[in-house]
């Protein structure tokens, strides 16, 4: 049975009230940091658990934690990026609706090791419900003494605040999050200097996901090499992953990462297998933003390895023949499916979410919308596909944020495994529109807005 460090009291009744958590042993990990450790040590245990961002990047926590600059007389600040937009992403948002009180734990023992005495948690706009869950909570912590002033007797003191977004995927990037949360267009900065440096207000600032930070309170509670015992090599502890499309289970799933993609996929414990009896046609392992694999290499690699649920397996072969674990949103499509309709359903959201700060970004992203549902409508040329392709090399890793590239890899890696699927939509149009818009058809988009 796999472990959960962070979901295991999920369906405990009333787990989302202070007094149940607190009697299922919440706010241990900040009576532990702030009674037996100092702050170094809290991000030393950190840096030993091998805890990677679990928002997309996968950058070791604990070494981000100590780029952190600490200038004298200079605030220091902790951010939350609960701005999740991913589409295919809706794992912060279970945690949040159903354990406000483990994330505002993993707030302050990671506020504490920071030396940050004022917090925040952005929000998406759209979870605009879960900001009265999350301020109950942390009224709840405030009465009971674990925010404000000298916190249990330790001397630290911690103000924890919730700030809405407007509704912008752009705000997901880290600094664009931060333009925000001081007032202003959530346009990404240029670096260096990095947050760690000039961040909120331009004070040193760390910005973490919401699991990442909820994943502090195991840490600290176990101790780091506890953690790092669980999964595999520098994949290490546990991962939530958002289950949605052709699958009989779609939700919620803690994995011990390490699992083979074939077990997630196919165990009754876990996705259940392919919905209806159909076919596996490919995955999206990791969000919107990721490469899509085809169905030969979803469950090996083009090695013949078996595929991993971890960012080194799901990575394996480059772009040419892997993708990424990215933020955990597995998308899974069966033989019915189109590709080009999904990649348009992509390509649409990118070019709207585009902040239009970048010339490659504003214009490619657009562009490729445009060719893409043209393609989809059967008034595309074989010309077009190239042409897809090219665009989307332009715009990859010359943009200031990593929205570029999200936009650019889904089109590329489409083109790349399903070069046959484009040129179909060209040679027979109408067939391809009979297909996609038949009465029998269920767009991706709306599956996801299902799960």
């Amino acid at each position: 049975m796999a472990r959960k460090l962070l979901l295991g009291n999920v369906h405990v009744e009333g787990i989302n009230t202070y007094e149940v958590y607190r009697k299922h042993g919440g706010y241990s990990s900040v009576e532990k940091a702030l009674k037996k450790m100092t702050p170094d040590e809290v991000v030393e245990e950190v840096k030993k658990s091998g805890l990677r961002g679990r928002g997309g990047a996968g950058f070791p926590t604990g070494l981000k934690w100590s780029f952190l600059a600490k200038p004298e007389g200079v605030p220091r600040y902790l951010v939350c990026n609960a701005d999740e937009s991913e589409p295919g992403t809706f794992k912060d948002r279970y945690l949040m609706e159903k354990i406000p009180h483990l994330l505002i734990e993993g707030m302050i023992t990671a506020s504490y090791a920071l030396g940050a005495n004022t917090s925040f948690i952005y929000i998406r706009g759209e979870y605009s419900w879960i900001l009265f869950i999350l301020e109950k909570a942390i009224a709840e912590a405030y009465d009971k003494g674990w925010l404000g002033k000298n916190i249990k007797g330790s001397g630290y003191d911690l103000d924890l605040y919730v700030n809405i977004g407007a509704g912008a995927y752009i705000c997901g990037e880290e600094t664009a999050l931060l333009e925000s949360l001081e007032g202003k267009r959530g346009n990404p900065r240029i670096k260096p200097p990095f947050p760690a440096v000039k961040g909120l207000w331009q004070c040193p600032t760390v910005v973490n996901n919401v699991e990442t930070i909820a994943a502090v309170v195991p840490i600290v509670n176990d101790g780091g090499d506890e953690y790092a015992k669980i999964g595999i090599d520098k994949s290490t502890g546990t991962k939530l992953i958002s289950a949605s499309g052709n699958i009989r289970h779609p939700g919620v799933y803690e994995i011990e990462l390490g699992m083979t993609v074939e077990n997630f996929l196919y165990s009754d414990q876990w996705c259940g297998g392919m919905k209806n009896g159909k076919k596996l046609k490919a995955l999206v392992p990791g969000g919107s933003s990721v490469p899509i694999l085809p169905h030969y290499l979803v469950t090996k690699t083009a090695k013949g390895d078996q595929r991993l649920m971890t960012y080194e397996s799901l990575a394996d072969g480059g772009f040419e023949s892997g993708s990424m674990l990215g933020s955990g949103g597995f998308i899974v499509y069966d033989e019915d499916q189109c590709i080009v309709r999904n990649t348009w359903n992509f390509s649409r959201f990118y070019a709207h979410e585009s902040c239009g700060q970048c010339s490659p970004c504003r214009e490619g992203t657009s562009w490729m919308e445009k060719v893409l549902h043209r393609l989809e409508n059967g008034q595309g040329k074989m010309s077009d596909i190239d042409l897809l392709a090219d665009v989307a090399k332009k715009i990859e890793g010359n943009t200031i944020c990593p929205l570029g590239d999200a936009a650019a890899w889904p089109v590329s890696a489409a083109i790349r495994h399903f070069r046959d699927e484009f040129e179909w939509h060209v040679k027979d149009p109408q067939g391809c529109m009979q297909r996609n818009y038949g009465l029998a058809h269920v767009p991706i988009e709306n599956q996801l807005i299902n799960a």
